[in-house]
């Protein structure tokens, strides 16, 4: 039983990586901007500081990727999301 569902766990996973290796570093840092922007309205009611962090992460993603540093983009974004879902579970 444990193996079937490692199996499946693995399996699953790597149909859902498929289309992140699928789509371009452009293509990458803009669908992960969309998500921080999307992911940002449950950080409204936040005193923590992280929205004023994921703030600056999504400036700096910006000036990345206008300058035509996609793979800077994607970094700065992955990490931000990172936070983001840190922050909607409680951690820090």
């Amino acid at each position: 039983m444990k193996r079937s569902a490692l199996a499946g766990l693995f399996i699953t996973a790597a149909m859902l990586a498929s289309p992140v290796f699928a789509a371009g570093d452009k293509d990458l840092c803009d669908i992960n901007l969309n998500k921080i922007n999307d992911g940002k309205a449950t950080l409204a009611t936040d005193s923590t500081g992280k929205s004023g962090e994921i703030d600056t992460a999504v400036a700096s993603a910006k000036a990345a990727h206008a300058a035509g540093d996609d793979k800077k983009c994607i970094e700065i974004t992955s990490k931000a999301l990172q936070d983001l879902q840190n922050s909607e579970k409680g951690g820090q």
